[in-house]
């Protein structure tokens, strides 16, 4: 197992605090050192979108480069291709129920995740901000399309 995916499956349970006023200093530590380019308000909030800070971080750690981009998009061209394995970055968009793709979430509907597995309904993957929290989650390919698997380049 690569050892980002180690690192992300460790941090499993972490969430955000619920509140204006209060925010988990673990996230907006990622947040400043990760989200270089969403400035200092963006930063100041675990409200703010941090799937990507979060798959930066891991990868960080694991002495990898990251995007340093809070836009999970950005890691669609980020490394090179790779087939589904475990621990491959995945970015995910979330459909339209009339097949289209939206411009909802996220301004995009864009997700980041390291891939877990793959079953014939569901995407699995542990990932930050799922549900406000890091975990194992399912995504189902009827309401999900994938638009990239990534693995580093120095991997």
């Amino acid at each position: 197992m690569p050892e980002w995916m180690t690192i992300a499956e460790s941090y499993i349970g972490l969430k955000e605090i619920p509140g204006r006023s209060l925010h988990n200093p673990t996230i907006l530590g990622w947040l400043k050192r990760y989200a270089l380019n969403i400035g200092k308000w963006g930063q100041s909030r675990d409200e703010t979108p941090w799937c990507a800070v979060f798959v930066s971080h891991c990868l960080s750690e694991a002495g990898i480069r990251p995007s340093n981009d809070a836009r999970a998009i950005k890691y669609a061209t980020w490394g090179r291709p790779s087939k589904p394995r475990r621990g491959a970055i995945v970015v995910i968009r979330r459909k339209r129920k009339d097949g289209e793709n939206t411009t909802g979430s996220n301004r995009g509907g864009y997700h980041v995740l390291f891939l877990d597995k793959i079953t014939k309904h569901f995407l699995w993957g542990v990932g930050g901000n799922q549900k406000n929290r890091v975990s194992r989650a399912a995504y189902s390919k009827k309401n999900y399309e994938i638009v990239a698997v990534r693995w580093p380049e120095e991997a």
